[in-house]
């Protein structure tokens, strides 16, 4: 139990250090992103359309990816897979750590569009696989929920840091951070002894009978292209129980919302607000405090009473919430507009409070439904739907955003994408509202 612990300390120590470095540059790189496209503009069609073009990119990079990084970990560890995230990360970062200039920046978009297809998603499948292997089934959501809040601790740090440091010394502080995660997770992070263990145990057994077997024969080898998961397979999992179908539509639709409300929001608070690096991290603050509370303080008092289906219908609540509120803030929810021009804190309060990880409960429901070495193919295959709506999402809101901001709208409300992305969030809070009492259970296997 003591060594399960000390496993999973390692591994939120490691999850704290990764996410201090890849969010730290987030209340910056709108800024850089207009500097290098459009220098001395607020509002630049170039860049929210090179943002959402990355983000499909990523995302159909991911849906392919992710499965495939989840179910090599099945196999040969989770520890191996993750130091793959781990050292990809450190690249974009390091470009502009160097210079921020125009061609820097192309080089940062074309290295950080390729490095997130594998360090985003498979990060999070596979540490959620490693802490499925490390925790019982009863304290799973509860565990789920601690290392999302470390998580967003680690947002906290590094959106605070971004607050105070120049936009140079952002990018080479997030660098040095994400080396430390990468050194770090190598040197103290151990494997788990499920999962892999268990698979490399089923081959020795079979190998054992077999003919001049040696102990080179019994190292973990790549398998062959026709070992890794095809589509069939996957579509075949997540059709096999009423859970895995209904988690399936409620990732994509929220997923959808959400990708759709990071690909307009930024831009719309520079283009409406005129929004600057300190107003995002104050912004970003605001929401990381609030989710880091939600994830470390409420989320062990209330799993245990409401069950996983009611805080997924909370959280999926609070999603609902946050972008329909934020798709009127052109209007009479903006305090102080002719001095500052930001958004009012009451209206970021109340909706980051009621805010929950929503992937993390459906992930937390999934993993009990699975044994021990499907873990990371099951993680991977949410992360592979929530990528496809990541692809999704940018063609249907980067124009839409790009349309209602701009002179030729339809009409005058610029936050009218702010509100499809709630509508997409409130059928997955239907789906989850009708979810069935034993659909949230583990299975008797």
């Amino acid at each position: 139990m003591k060594e399960a612990a000390a496993g999973l300390g390692h591994l939120l120590v490691f999850a704290f250090l990764f996410c201090v470095g890849a969010f730290m540059v987030a209340p910056v790189i709108v800024d850089v992103t207009m500097a290098a496209l459009c220098p001395g503009q607020d509002q630049c069609s170039l860049a929210i359309y090179l943002t959402g073009l990355q983000q499909a990119i990523t995302g159909l990079g991911a849906l392919v990816v992710t499965p495939v990084v989840g179910n090599l970990s099945d196999r040969y560890g989770r520890k191996a897979l993750l130091a793959l995230p781990a050292t990809l990360s450190i690249v974009p970062l390091a470009i502009l750590a160097f210079n921020q200039t125009k061609p820097y920046f192309y080089a940062y978009y074309v290295a950080k569009t390729l490095t997130a297809m594998v360090s985003e998603g498979a990060m999070m499948c596979l540490s959620l696989a490693y802490v499925a292997d490390k925790v019982p089934e009863a304290q799973r959501a509860v565990a789920f929920g601690v290392f999302s809040g470390v998580c967003t601790a680690g947002f906290v740090a590094g959106t605070i840091a971004a607050r105070f440091l120049s936009v140079s010394s952002t990018f080479q502080v997030a660098t040095m951070s994400a080396v430390a995660a990468a050194v770090y997770m190598r040197a103290f992070v151990q494997e788990t002894d499920r999962g892999a263990s268990l698979m490399r145990d089923e081959e020795a057994s079979l190998l054992l009978f077999a003919p001049s077997s040696s102990t080179e024969e019994l190292s973990p080898r790549l398998p062959p292209l026709r070992k890794a998961p095809s589509l069939s397979e996957m579509v075949a999992l997540l059709t096999s129980s009423s859970t895995f179908t209904r988690a399936a539509v409620i990732t994509f639709f929220h997923s959808l919302g959400e990708t759709g409300l990071q690909t307009a929001l930024l831009y719309f608070l520079k283009a409406q607000f005129h929004y600057t690096k300190n107003q995002y991290a104050n912004l970003l603050l605001i929401f990381s405090i609030m989710g880091s509370f939600s994830q470390l303080t409420m989320m062990p008092l209330l799993a245990p009473k409401l069950g996983e289906q009611k805080l997924l219908v909370v959280a999926l609540l609070g999603s609902c919430v946050h972008g329909f509120l934020y798709s009127i803030a052109w209007s009479f929810w903006v305090c102080n507009r002719s001095n500052d021009s930001r958004v009012n804190d009451a209206q970021l309060f109340g909706t980051s409070h009621a805010k929950f990880d929503v992937l993390l409960k459906i992930r937390s429901i999934v993993s009990k439904k699975v044994g021990p070495s499907e873990q990371g193919m099951v993680q991977g295959c949410i992360t592979g739907i929530s990528s496809t709506a990541s692809v999704i999402s940018p063609l249907v809101f980067t124009p839409l955003t790009a349309w209602f901001l701009s002179e030729t709208a339809p009409f005058n409300f610029k936050g009218f994408s702010l509100a499809c992305a709630g509508f997409a969030t409130l059928v997955a809070l239907i789906m989850s509202i009708n979810m069935r009492p034993a659909e949230v259970q583990p299975d008797n296997k």
